[in-house]
């Protein structure tokens, strides 16, 4: 196997290989990080992903590191790429919070800003990575929907602009240009910031539930087909591809289980 000193030019056949086929600068960057960590490790790449496993690796970890890994031999033409096996994912039941949860989020914090992160990942279903890339010119404060732009898988969608978090935009008392929640360096937020603004805010809140900014996202899907709400229009709310995707939301929602009488109570 190729070693990383041996092939200088490598990342740069990675990096233009991956822009040809859209990849985002997320998963470049991470291709790159698994693909120099294996070179530089000298193992052929079962090997490599067998070494992974057995030293107790997440297996996100594994399954990344995987395509990445098989990425670099295509692109490389080598005959080793076909004798890498996908990893299974595993098949996790989304966290939810209940709506009374997410009041208790909203209420915990007295900084606006913060109060708004939270409206916004749950109120709107967005992801971490559409919330530090909005706006001003992409909320419609008049026809009360905002437009997320070349979200994943370079997709448009349009969203709809809560009564609430209009109300809470409007009430912010800075100039209302460039992106939405700059610091106060006016630097852009990024994912950790917004990550740790909902850590901090469920443990002011008291939930013992492990929280991430998905988990509003995921909290926002589920109890908008607790509503009644197609899960089409969820579909395209979310930004799914896939109806697949979506159809997670069944599973966890109290919908229709609670309707279920238990055995226990006959």
């Amino acid at each position: 196997m190729e070693k990383s000193s041996n092939n200088a030019d490598w990342k740069t056949k990675i990096e233009n290989e991956a822009k040809l086929k859209g990849f985002s600068k997320n998963t470049i960057s991470n291709y790159i990080y698994h693909i120099d960590k294996f070179l530089k490790s000298g193992l052929k790449p079962r090997e490599y992903l067998l070494n992974l496993i057995n030293t107790n690796h997440a297996d996100e970890t594994i399954r990344n590191a995987g395509f990445a890994i098989k990425f670099y031999l295509k692109t490389m033409n080598s005959k080793d790429n076909m004798d890498i096996p996908n990893l299974k994912r595993e098949k996790k039941l989304p966290v939810v919070l209940s709506k009374k949860e997410i009041k208790e989020m909203i209420l915990a914090t007295t900084n606006l800003i913060h109060r708004l992160v939270i409206q916004m990942a749950y109120g709107t279903g967005m992801r971490v990575s559409e919330l530090i890339n909005l706006k001003w010119q992409d909320i419609d404060f008049q026809r009360n929907i905002i437009h997320i732009k070349r979200a994943k898988g370079k997709k448009d969608r349009i969203v709809m602009l809560s009564p609430k978090i209009k109300k809470a935009l409007n009430s912010l008392n800075i100039k209302k240009e460039g992106y939405v929640f700059l610091s106060n360096r006016k630097k852009k937020y990024t994912i950790r910031t917004i990550e740790k603004i909902v850590e901090n805010t469920r443990i002011k809140a008291g939930i013992k539930k492990k929280v991430s900014p998905h988990t509003l996202r995921h909290s926002f899907a589920t109890h908008l087909l607790e509503n009644g709400t197609d899960i089409r229009y969820i579909k395209e709310l979310l930004g799914h591809s896939d109806i697949s995707t979506t159809l997670i939301y069944t599973k966890v929602s109290k919908k229709n289980i609670t309707n279920i009488k238990s055995p226990l109570d006959d």
